[in-house]
């Protein structure tokens, strides 16, 4: 499912190779929950690939980023942790599991963590695709969980409570811990284009609107 952030309707997709069952945004589940998105440019956010798990292994976890020649090839080389994906022309597999890994027929292109994970009586796993163009943002908003990116191009900032965070095409960022504020602009000269990987509880909701005040 798709959902852009801007004055634009929502446009729902089905997503042939993986079931995505909720949209990459926040799906209003009570009271106070819907948010008008900002003005301006459109921030895309696209769910590509998830799982449920009842359990997570101990230590501290990372999520690696691996390329992938097919996504047959990913799929073939996915552990219970892992996610494979098609996105922004590639295919992907996305592993959460403890440092130091590397899959077989894959180009490990980054390790980020430790992905902080939050108390839960059972895990949702997401990857979404991410971006726009200069000056796209997303509402202020948190998550039932933690968040990491990785940009492909571009440069992506991230406002939370303690300050302002950058990172350019080629580099990763362990973005949040549970619950926190936040905010996404795409900053860069051009278009942004980003992977982002969550942890999140999977009986509350997956995001809901929040401020900085």
């Amino acid at each position: 499912m798709r959902r852009l952030f801007g004055p634009f309707p929502v446009l729902v997709a089905l997503v042939a190779l993986v079931a995505v069952a909720s949209p990459a945004w926040a799906q209003p589940q009570g009271p106070g929950l819907a948010q008008s998105p900002p003005a301006g440019p459109v921030f895309l956010v696209e769910a590509v690939a998830e799982k449920t798990v009842a359990n997570l292994p101990p230590g501290p976890l990372h999520w690696r980023v691996e390329a992938f020649p097919t996504l047959a090839a990913a799929q073939a080389a996915a552990g219970p942790l892992s996610l494979p994906a098609e996105a922004w022309g590639s295919a992907w597999l996305f592993t959460l599991g403890a440092p130091g890994g590397a899959t077989p027929g894959g180009r490990k292109l980054a390790e980020i963590g430790p992905a902080p994970a939050p108390r839960a009586s059972r895990y949702l796993l997401r990857i979404n695709r991410a971006g726009g163009p200069p000056g796209a943002r997303t509402p202020v908003h948190t998550h039932a969980g933690s968040e990491a990116f990785y940009v492909l191009k571009g440069q992506l900032s991230q406002k939370t409570p303690h300050g302002m965070a950058r990172v350019e095409a080629g580099q990763s960022l362990n973005g949040h811990a549970p619950g926190m504020a936040m905010q996404l602009t795409s900053t860069g000269a051009g278009d942004l284009e980003q992977l982002v990987m969550f942890v999140v509880d999977a009986d509350k909701p997956f995001s809901s609107p929040a401020s900085f005040d």
